[in-house]
This record gives C-alpha cells, structure tokens and sequence, in this order.
C-alpha cells in the first residue's frame, strides 16, 4: 500500500493482519507504519491513530515478529522500546518470551524478572520448569 493511502486505513489493515493471523504481514505493514512514524516524526501522523503512542505501535511490530518467529527482529525492536522506555513492563515480558523462544532462556531471565517487578506479570514456566504445561502466560504471549 502506498503512503498516499491515508494512516489510519494503513493501520487497521495491519491490526486486522494480525487479528487474522497473518503475523508476517502484518509486520510487513506495521514495519512500514514504524518506519514512517519515525522518517517524518509522531506530528506528522495523527496522534489518535497511532495507537496511544509510537511505543504501542513498535510494541505490535514485535509482537508480529514473535507470533511469526522472527525473533532477531523482535529482539532489537523491543531493545529499542526498552531503551526509551525503561519501565515498559510488557516490552520486558515479551522479550524474554523471545529469547526462551530462540533457546537463550538464561538471556531470558533478566528482562522476565523486570516484566514482574514492574508491570506484575508472573514469569512463564512452560520453557526449563519440569512438570508445567504449555500454557498462555498472563500477558497473552502464546508459549509455542
């Protein structure tokens, strides 16, 4: 889709991408919306369309690429969020979800720790804890 097709139509494409569970094109799409957020900064896109900030944008661009295992992706976009926002609770929790997901599950310990002190999301067990099931964690973050 062009830019010329106005941001918010662009947005819901995307959103509706990731609700179908066409998690690679959505971050194809949502990749774009980012990229021009940050090209021509938050006042040139308007506010109400963004999500409530570009935070929450960035945050469905990593949860894109982690539904579709692009997890190198989902790493340095979610060490981006992370960096402007350090108490981001949820960012925290989703990157260690990551890292368990790509194996680093020593990696993964120190930003699931943040995710509980911070935003009170309980560690996920289902990777390393013997005798636990592959469930859902509090955060809507899928374990397989």
């Amino acid at each position: 889709m062009t830019m010329t097709t106005p941001f918010s139509l662009r947005l819901s494409l995307a959103l509706g991408l990731f609700e179908r569970g066409d998690h690679i094109g959505a971050a194809t799409a949502l990749a774009e919306l980012v990229d021009e957020v940050e090209s021509s900064g938050p006042a040139a896109v308007p506010a109400e369309t963004v999500l409530h900030s570009t935070t929450d944008l960035r945050l469905m661009l990593a949860r894109a690429y982690f539904h579709s295992a692009q997890f190198g992706r989902a790493e340095a976009t979610l060490l981006r969020i992370i960096e402007e926002s350090p108490t981001e609770a949820y960012a925290h929790l989703l990157l260690g979800r990551t890292l368990q997901r790509a194996g680093r599950h020593a990696d993964a310990a120190r930003p699931l720790a943040l995710a509980e002190i911070l935003g009170g999301y309980e560690k996920p067990t289902a990777y390393g804890t013997p005798g636990t099931s592959d469930e859902t964690d509090p955060a809507g973050v899928s374990a397989g």
